[in-house]
């Protein structure tokens, strides 16, 4: 029994599980997205975000 035989029964072989497993994937690939992109936005703004210089402006 090989992957793609596995992979075809737990997945492919009815249309409800292989919604799910579209609706999970989008799900988990948008949450990667969204933190990595939020990751390298704030890496390359390092310095000027509200965050690292509200201390000079609150009392």
């Amino acid at each position: 029994m090989g992957v793609s035989t596995l992979l075809y029964n737990a997945v492919f072989k009815r249309t409800s599980t292989f919604a799910v497993a579209i609706l999970a994937s989008a799900f988990f690939f948008e949450r990667g997205l969204d933190v990595a992109c939020d990751s390298i936005f704030e890496n390359i703004n390092k310095g000027k975000l509200w965050k690292d210089i509200k201390h000079k402006y609150e009392q």
